[in-house]
């Protein structure tokens, strides 16, 4: 079964984004009059190179890993391109979970003022968030897509069949921002997520699909209406104010946090939970509701707490892109599909963490 979702752009046909076999779906979607050079990293190019096979006229095998997501990639891509004799009708396919998405669309709407471009996710953090909605970002100083741009991809493919290679603590990464969806606009998602283990969705074929599908859908919906994220669009940073924070930090020397590095997932899980209990203690939000939040992670198998102290969060939450005149873009639940952006100083923000 094949299920397609839209996203109108300005001034151009509309995004595709089709939740089915790539192999199936790829001919369909590729340019047919234009050369194709496909992006990956070099686990991805092992699992799921053939995909490209016949499609792509080269690949760009890049490093895989977050340590590798910065402009120096960025760079060695633009070299490639070059090498190899890329124009402003080459068409860029990228292959891979959301750190080659994020790498993919920023090369290409970089190189000679922009390309057009196309994904096909290989992970469920890169299927229901990061390949979705044309935010494209590398990090500088560790901090989170400090470098980046808005253009959307003309399609992405999302195969649920790469999901059954994913360590288990990948997959259940990507949870976090399905979970998150459920909070900022779809009540059944989140009862979904209740109620079901990783385990059990994986071995659902229909039901890992509709639930693809319902995140990607709340996504679409805000990104349709705000695409350069200046309103509502906002609304998809639930969790991510702290969650940016918390992976940061949690990458540092010497950090105790679950004895490890934090993947982005587990933060944002972190982050959702504690902006739950932040919005109880501002009166936005019963517990009842930030208990149902924080069981359905607890189901997901991700981190609800972090031993990182507050005044060291915050500290690195001011130096993130959502600072804006002083203040940051707090984004805060008041119901499970409801949640309301507001401004909030550092220190108040201190003061929820602390109590």
């Amino acid at each position: 079964m094949v299920e397609t979702i839209e996203i109108k752009r300005d001034r151009r046909g509309p995004c595709r984004i089709v939740v089915g076999d790539a192999s199936a779906t790829l001919p369909e979607l590729l340019p047919a009059d234009r050369r194709v050079v496909a992006i990956t990293d070099s686990n991805v190019n092992a699992l799921y190179g053939s995909v490209m096979g016949g499609f792509a006229d080269r690949v760009i095998v890049i490093p895989g890993g977050e340590e590798n997501k910065n402009l120096a990639t960025i760079e060695t891509i633009h070299r490639r391109l070059v090498e190899i004799g890329a124009d402003r009708k080459t068409f860029l396919v990228g292959l891979g979970g959301g750190v080659v998405t994020d790498i993919a669309g920023f090369a290409a709407s970089t190189y000679m003022r922009g390309l057009d471009f196309g994904f096909v996710a290989t992970s469920l953090m890169a299927q229901v968030d990061a390949s979705v909605g044309g935010k494209n970002g590398v990090n500088v100083g560790g901090f989170k897509n400090m470098a980046g741009t808005f253009a959307q991809p003309d399609f992405v493919v999302c195969d649920t069949a790469t999901l059954l290679s994913l360590p288990p603590r990948e997959f259940r990464a990507g949870l976090a921002e399905v979970i998150k969806a459920g909070i900022v606009g779809d009540p059944v998602l989140l009862e979904i997520m209740e109620t079901h283990s990783p385990g059990e969705l994986l071995v659902d074929g229909a039901l890992l699909t509709e639930t693809i599908v319902r995140a990607i859908a709340v996504k679409a919906c805000i990104v349709e209406a705000d695409e350069r994220e200046t309103g509502p669009r906002r609304k998809l940073n639930l969790g991510h104010t702290v969650g940016h924070a918390v992976e940061k930090l949690s990458r540092e020397p010497n950090r105790s946090t679950l004895g490890q590095n934090l993947n982005h997932g587990e933060a944002v899980a972190i982050g959702l939970a504690t902006i739950a209990d932040v919005a109880v203690k501002m009166g936005a939000l019963d517990p009842q509701t930030r208990d149902r939040i924080v069981r359905a992670i607890e189901k997901a198998g991700l981190p609800t707490r972090t031993e990182i102290p507050a005044k060291d969060i915050i500290a690195a939450v001011t130096r993130d892109k959502k600072m804006d005149g002083g203040a940051l873009w707090l984004v805060v639940p008041r119901a499970v599909g409801d949640v309301v952006v507001r401004r909030a100083l550092p220190d108040e923000l201190a003061a929820w963490l602390s109590e």
